[in-house]
């Protein structure tokens, strides 16, 4: 578009996002400052200990956890999080490093993005996302580039693959009367699970986890990055080891930015590979687990590995 002298004209679009900001008064104002970059406006702020006001209706909820004691988030978040969703708004949380466990055991998942001492280029990021994600209907995505979400429907995609594999195995072996298929069956034979196979152990899976560990070392961190396979591994060797995995030690398992693991765990937890279990004991805490598809789908996969005198990757 030009002006009538030939000159380029500005152009300008409506990006407004009202936010209603949750912190306290001493609180950060990283997410206030990337709030006024995206060309939003705080509309309202409320302290920890204020109701929410529900004549309200903001497009996005930012929630500043720095300096908020771990008993005060666990009162607190679940009830923002129920106000955001009767809202349907989008909500972002800021938080520091050692609040991981209190934060996550309210909140991970459902569309809620968590910043693990975050920049402001980070905020602004994500109260964008947010806000489009508020803002667009369910199901629409830019098919143009693959995401991070669109690399978990693949691994979700495999691993009911090998549930399904494994479920045909059991039920052959059951009827003993399965006829193999030609070349395809033949193929599919060689690779699959040997009945005879002693179970998988948690020492190989930790042999597997400090190989890439080691990979790391020569090659780099950021090079080979698979935070989902990781999880997977960490999760399922605590699974053989009767131990149990907070959510702050599978970001360190995930071995990415916390930002990236939490993004990563809420994903996996959304698609039916994880399972986030409550701590009875402690409420500002939860525990991640395979859930039974994953953890099936897991040993079938090593057992398999291992037959094929395959190392696991």
């Amino acid at each position: 578009m030009t002006t009538m002298n030939g000159q380029p004209a500005e152009i300008r679009y409506d990006t407004r996002i009202d936010a209603i900001l949750v912190a306290a008064d001493d609180a950060p104002d990283r997410l206030a400052a990337a709030l006024a970059a995206a060309g939003g406006r705080i509309v309202m702020r409320l302290d920890w200990d204020m109701a929410p006001d529900v004549q309200a209706v903001p497009r996005v909820i930012i929630v500043e956890a720095a300096g908020v004691d771990a008993a005060l988030l666990a009162e607190r978040l679940p009830q923002i999080l129920a106000w955001v969703t009767t809202l349907e708004a989008g909500l972002v949380v800021a938080l520091n490093g050692d609040q991981i466990d209190a934060v996550a055991a309210a909140t991970l998942g459902g569309g809620t993005i968590l910043l693990v001492d975050p920049t402001v280029g980070d905020c602004v990021g994500a109260i964008v996302v947010a806000a489009e994600q508020a803002r667009s209907p369910a199901g629409v995505f830019d098919v143009s580039r693959e995401t991070d979400g669109t690399r978990l429907e693949r691994l979700n995609s495999e691993v009911a693959r090998i549930a399904e594999v494994l479920a045909r195995l059991t039920r052959a072996e059951i009827d003993d009367d399965a006829v193999a298929p030609p070349i395809v069956g033949d193929r599919t034979n060689r690779y699959g699970a040997s009945p005879a196979m002693s179970e998988p152990s948690a020492a190989d899976v930790r042999r597997a986890i400090r190989a890439r560990r080691l990979r790391d070392q020569f090659f780099g961190a950021t090079l080979f990055e698979d935070p989902g396979w990781d999880m997977l591994l960490d999760l399922y060797a605590a699974e053989l080891e009767r131990g149990r995995v907070s959510v702050s030690s599978l970001c360190i398992a995930a071995a990415v930015a916390p930002t990236t693991a939490l993004r990563w765990i809420a994903r996996m937890t959304d698609t039916g590979l994880f399972e986030r279990r409550p701590d009875m004991h402690d409420r500002r805490r939860a525990f991640m687990v395979l859930s039974d598809r994953a953890s099936e789908a897991m040993r079938g996969y090593i057992v398999a590995t291992r037959g094929a005198d395959l190392r696991i990757p």
